[in-house]
């Protein structure tokens, strides 16, 4: 079974993940898609409007129960500290996962040089670049062993959703339908999160 691997903080994970992810395993012929959210994000430890790891973990587990070709690993969460994609690459090939294929967003394109261990995760993973209509890359500004990635970049639809926009939403008390999949719009409501 072929896997996508998309880590995030997903604070919440929302239907833009999710349309990003299903284009991208559908144009490459993907099995399913791995939802692997992040125990603490290393680009973010001190957010304040993070939810707790559990309550994100649930709200990804709510997709994976409505749609199959999503499931969810723990595996950060339950490792603590630092979220570092090197340590769960290597964690999954512990696991038999042959090649670790780790969907990114174009937005993340130009941070990934400073990611952890960043020339050693270029080794260990084959990332899948998602692009959004319009977006323009700035490939001369990354380092040269980067500019491989241009071969490994996938169109997606235009999606206007970010988490960001979602959490001022529920702060304000505004309607997030539509935003997000009902399960976890009905999950952040039964949890307060967010306000």
């Amino acid at each position: 079974m072929s896997t996508l691997c998309f880590g995030g903080s997903f604070n919440p994970i929302h239907n833009g993940h999710l349309t990003c992810a299903r284009t991208v395993a559908a144009k490459l012929d993907f099995d399913r898609v791995l939802l692997i959210p992040s125990g603490l994000p290393p680009h973010k430890p001190a957010a304040a409007d993070l939810a707790a790891a559990e309550h994100r973990l649930a709200m990804c587990r709510i997709v994976a129960s409505a749609d199959p070709l999503f499931q969810v690993t723990d595996l950060e969460i339950r490792r603590g500290g630092p979220s570092y994609t090197l340590q769960t690459a290597r964690e999954l090939k512990s696991f038999g996962m042959t090649t670790v294929n780790w969907l990114i967003g174009a937005d993340m394109l130009n941070f990934l040089p400073m990611w952890h261990e960043a020339a050693k995760l270029l080794e260990e993973v084959n990332f899948i670049v998602i692009a959004r209509p319009g977006y323009q890359f700035e490939w001369t500004t990354l380092p040269k062993e980067f500019q491989v990635l241009r071969q490994h970049v996938v169109e997606a639809p235009l999606v206007n959703i970010c988490a960001t926009e979602i959490r001022r939403k529920v702060r304000a008390g505004e309607s997030i339908a539509g935003l997000a999949p009902e399960g976890v719009e009905s999950y952040i409501d039964q949890h307060h999160l967010y306000r």
